[in-house]
């Protein structure tokens, strides 16, 4: 049977028909998806867990066990999971244990563009990288009979275009593992005293060896000779971008990124003229290629930073820039920068922010783009839960100086994943920060997931839920308050108060996100409208940035009011969600419910 799946989905599937009992991951994209899809496939247990270096241990825990077990996250999340990892490829597995890596060129969506091939070289392990869903799914197969064949976890590595991409699959049937899952001890192999892991490393050495004789009979390593005055070395979409640019050049398709078959390299080196490595962000194949000794051209003509496409290829083989041209027939179409969403909890709590002047340690989440101008209120943002620790920082630097200048946000989920620990350390050593929680009631920024404060678990069954406001005081901050963000009046109140407090403070912002799944809703909530006649032109609203909010200028206003003043706002109905925060900034009593019966 054929069929069209995404490269995440081929993942979950190719776990699926390999046996998989435990699945795990913390939502991140270009990842996500692959949990997603796992959670509807009957007889495997999936979970979205804390963080990713919980989601690692528990199913590297599965995977000792005898189960077989995957891990999926996104780049940025195998640091904060490679504590567990580098340890995992000392002790090894009894069952199948693989993990997704889902990089992301060109930063769609993260912080940083880091290549994590360089973890798999890092922590000794084996990476193999697809080139479309067909090969996600038979990798993933592989991946986990080649980790209980060399006892050792298996990195799979996607980027954005194979984790969102799709393309034909052929299905097969699950299979059980070949291991039988129940408790078998193990210490001088699981437990990594010094004394143990001493003995442990010459294996992971000499595993490393069988890997690398292995990588020269892999299917997935394979020369694709034509004309040979061409040769070029790629993997995964890389590949699919190079062979569309020169369908007639010859190519070594690389499947499993480490160990490289450096003999096949060698032999594909001697059969080509002139021999190119083509691949995203660092030069890993490149550096490894010149280190045998080989010639070959890579980062001199291919950029370093951001994701390739066929007309990389070409540039830097022939020097063609293929620049898109303009069509002057095509109307202009302004810029479309992303914002909040019309009716967002954040947006109103960012304003007042912006209204104090105060420093706002940042985190990720919606929230972060709260950044981009008229809100303007985010300084900084480096990586999920720092947040805490940077205004903890800039009040331990500062003193007094800080008190009332300088609070820290951080998303609900984001504070589950590795805000807590900042929390702990804000009490602890007597830091006088105000924490707020914004919490949403979901992991919004990813496509509205569970975690541990929604109450409900990844299969949809009821679970316990966290209470911020108990767990703030249990970890000692003694001064915690609750506010509705769409109440400016007792927001702002709140928020002045709890910034010049000399002491840790949290403010637990709690509305359900516009988009929140599981809010029951016993009618729509009834848009606004601006009457004209009484706008006075002042932009108070648009100070919101909420898409609902239009301006008009001068030019187009009609009736009575036209030429009077230099323009005024409009509320588009089909966007407003009836927050009511732009009414309570409205001076002049212009924006108003619309008559439903009208």
């Amino acid at each position: 049977m054929k069929v069209i799946l995404s490269g995440n989905e081929a993942i979950a599937r190719g776990a699926y028909e390999a046996g998989v009992s435990v699945a795990t991951a913390y939502p991140g994209t270009p990842s996500t998806e692959i949990l997603e899809t796992i959670a509807r496939y009957e007889g495997v247990y999936a979970e979205w867990s804390p963080n990713e270096k919980v989601a690692l241990e528990v199913a590297t825990g599965a995977a000792i066990g005898g189960g077989r077990a995957l891990a999926a996250m996104k780049h940025v999340g195998v640091n904060v999971a490679a504590d567990p990892l580098f340890t995992a490829s000392y002790t090894g597995i009894r069952g199948g244990l693989v993990v997704v890596t889902a990089d992301d060129p060109e930063m769609h969506s993260s912080q940083n563009e880091q290549d994590n091939r360089n973890y798999a070289k890092f922590a000794k392990v084996p990476m193999l990288e697809p080139a479309d869903s067909q090969e996600a799914k038979e990798f993933t197969r592989l991946a986990f009979d080649l980790s209980e064949r060399f006892d050792t976890p298996v990195f799979i590595r996607t980027t954005t275009r194979i984790s969102h991409s799709k393309s034909v699959v052929e299905l097969s049937e699950p299979q059980k593992g070949p291991i039988q899952p129940g408790i078998t001890k193990q210490p001088e192999k699981f437990v990594m005293l010094p004394a143990n892991a001493r003995r442990r490393h010459p294996v992971v050495e000499n595993r490393l060896q069988e890997l690398e004789a292995f990588a020269e009979e892999f299917p997935g390593n394979r020369i694709e000779l034509d004309d040979t005055s061409v040769g070029i070395i790629a993997s995964g979409t890389c590949y699919q971008y190079a062979k569309e640019a020169f369908p007639r050049y010859s190519f070594l398709k690389l499947g499993m990124v480490y160990p490289l078959p450096r003999k096949k390299i060698k032999e594909f080196a001697g059969q080509v003229k002139k021999l190119y490595v083509f691949e995203e962000l660092d030069p890993f194949f490149e550096e490894q290629i010149k280190a045998l000794g080989i010639d070959v051209i890579g980062k001199d003509v291919f950029p370093v930073c951001g994701e390739f496409d066929p007309g990389s290829a070409r540039q830097g083989i022939c020097g063609v820039s293929e620049a898109p041209q303009k069509d002057a027939t095509l109307p202009y179409l302004p810029p479309r920068p992303p914002t909040m969403c019309p009716g967002c909890p954040h947006r109103s709590l960012f304003y007042a922010l912006n209204r104090m002047k105060v420093f706002v340690a940042g985190d990720i989440g919606c929230y972060t783009l709260a950044f981009l101008p008229p809100l303007s209120a985010i300084d900084t943002c480096i990586c999920m839960g720092a947040s805490i620790g940077h205004a903890m920082g800039l009040d331990k630097a500062l003193g007094k100086e800080a008190l009332g200048k300088v609070v820290a946000v951080i998303g609900d989920s984001t504070f589950l994943h590795s805000g807590i620990t900042g929390l702990l350390d804000v009490a602890y050593n007597r830091g006088a920060c105000t924490i707020i929680i914004l919490d949403n009631w979901t992991t919004a920024m990813t496509g509205r997931q569970d975690h541990p404060g929604t109450g409900m678990t990844l299969k949809g069954t009821p679970t316990s839920k966290v209470d911020y406001a108990k767990l703030a005081k249990a970890l000692g901050i003694k001064h915690v308050k609750k506010v509705n963000p769409f109440d400016l009046k007792t927001l702002n109140r709140v928020l002045r108060r709890e910034v010049n407090r000399p002491e840790p403070s949290v403010v637990i912002s709690d509305a359900p996100c516009v988009l929140y799944r599981r809010v029951e809703k016993s009618g729509s909530r009834p848009a606004f409208y601006v009457e004209s006649s009484a706008c006075i032109g002042c932009r108070a609203c648009l100070r919101l940035g909420c898409p609902a909010i239009e301006w008009i200028p001068d030019s187009r206003q009609q009736g009575a009011t036209a030429g009077k003043k230099k323009g005024e706002a409009s509320i588009n109905p089909v966007l407003c969600a009836g927050c009511e925060v732009c009414v309570q900034l409205c001076k002049s009593g212009a924006i108003r419910k619309k008559d439903v019966n009208n």
